[in-house]
């Protein structure tokens, strides 16, 4: 199955490791929701960097 679908068998045993007992409309909402989560730790980065970015420049004397 593995050759057929062009991935390695440790793939294939981690992805039935994580999805092995799900329905398919759970393994999308889990799909789903590892995006959201993906997109909000992008959000927070960039907001941390302009707090820092602000911080620094609060912080030099005029």
């Amino acid at each position: 199955m593995c050759r057929r679908h062009g991935i390695s068998s440790a793939t294939f045993y981690a992805w039935k490791a994580k999805f092995g007992g799900m329905e398919v409309s759970e393994a999308k909402r889990l799909k789903a929701l590892e995006d959201e989560n993906a997109k909000l730790k992008r959000l927070l980065a960039d907001a941390m960097l302009d707090n820092a970015g602000l911080k620094d420049l609060l912080s030099r004397k005029w």
